[in-house]
């Protein structure tokens, strides 16, 4: 294998350890959103919004709400 040949495998290697590393982050939940918000939801019960949020800040909003 000549020498383009490996830099091409390791700039290729380099590519696919960051995309294995990115799927579960980002694609995943976006492809299981409803099994993000409920699991959300749980996290979230009996938190009083008023009580942990600082005043002056935007209240929280559903991460997975489509724009």
């Amino acid at each position: 294998m000549g020498r383009s040949g490996k830099v091409v495998l390791i700039f290729g290697g380099f590519a696919a350890a960051v995309a294995a590393a990115l799927y579960p982050i980002y694609y995943l939940p976006m492809a299981q959103i409803d099994e993000y918000k409920k699991e959300q939801a749980a996290n979230r019960a009996g938190v009083i919004q008023e009580n942990v949020q600082p005043p002056g800040l935007k209240v929280w909003s559903d991460p997975f709400q489509r724009k």
